[in-house]
């Protein structure tokens, strides 16, 4: 009787505390909105009202006349498109950037993130993220300069392997340098999000699992990876709806004349459509295209994490 009475006034205090709170916002709703107020403007500026430009991929769009007096060409550019005998190519090579990059690239910040958490020293752990954490902090066009200096006839890399090979010129070669190169600048602050979550793993079991004789392998299965498994789902959904935003200035600046058959993507296709040649509603319904099938995948990975979930969403 005792325990469910302390229960009872325990719910009543919580329900008590809530409606305080919800009073005081009631009657403090004017600064709440003061706060909520610019960030609420600059949202509807700049990421609602733009999406109304979405019209152009309809229209044979013309600057001068603007949208209302633009001609309406309905699905023609996305036919267009489609038809296109280069459209299964630029498909393919962004596919398969994007693939490839989840496959390689995603369990990389996860291992680094459990090598972390074995560090005991707090000094020699930080220093370790510091360096792991300083390429994030590189322009993308700075680290394209690197690897075409690295990657050229008379740089670092043919001096160690004793060749004369510019890389850059191989599209066989694109998609590794593209790849390697990402996961060496983003997998270590990638890996802080990891990191923090397995600050929630237990101590206790930890010790109990050392105490038990369990190797690291099945501490981290047992202990270490029950605490950041949603955390990785989330990611996971999150990158695979992402799959064809592929980073349009990366790819760009180390395309080349001579790779073109492998870095030549959906994103620099629009571009130079877009902006280079001036068929502004034509680039606009290939960026649509793009979107559309971000969203198909990002609902279907969903959908799939939830069945693998026994219907508990994320």
């Amino acid at each position: 009787m005792n325990k469910g009475s302390e229960g009872v006034k325990q719910e009543e205090k919580k329900n008590s505390k809530l409606q305080s709170t919800l009073t005081y916002m009631k009657n403090h709703w004017q600064l709440y909105l003061i706060f909520i107020l610019p960030a609420l403007l600059l949202t509807l500026i700049f990421r609602y009202i733009p999406m109304g430009g979405v019209l152009i991929a309809f229209m044979e769009y013309n600057p001068i006349r603007g949208i209302l007096g633009s001609e309406w060409v309905g699905f023609e550019h996305f036919s267009r498109f489609l038809s296109s005998p280069d459209f299964m190519n630029y498909l393919m090579n962004t596919l398969k950037l994007s693939v490839y990059g989840l496959l390689w690239g995603f369990p990389i910040p996860i291992l680094l993130a459990f090598l972390l958490n074995r560090i005991l020293s707090s000094k020699t752990k930080q220093r370790i993220q510091l360096v792991l954490y300083m390429p994030n902090f590189i322009s993308v066009i700075v680290l394209c300069g690197i690897v075409r200096i690295l990657l050229s006839p008379t740089g670092l890399i043919n001096s160690l392997l004793g060749l004369n090979t510019n890389f850059m010129t191989m599209p066989s070669a694109f998609r590794t340098i593209y790849i390697a190169s990402g996961i060496w600048q983003g997998a270590g602050w990638a890996s802080i999000i990891y990191t923090a979550a397995l600050s929630n793993a237990s101590k206790e079991l930890k010790e109990a699992a050392v105490i038990d004789g369990a190797n690291i392998i099945q501490q981290i299965r047992t202990v270490e990876w029950p605490a950041i498994k949603d955390t990785v789902l989330i990611q996971f959904i999150m990158s695979v709806g992402n799959i064809m935003s592929i980073g349009f200035e990366k790819a760009y600046a180390l395309q080349t004349d001579m790779n073109l058959a492998s870095s030549e993507i959906i994103s620099t296709y629009v571009y130079k459509i877009g902006l280079l040649n001036g068929d502004y509603g034509f680039s606009t319904a290939v960026g649509l295209f793009n979107t559309i099938i971000n969203v198909i995948l990002l609902i279907s990975m969903n959908k799939i994490v939830e069945r693998m979930n026994d219907g508990a969403t994320i």
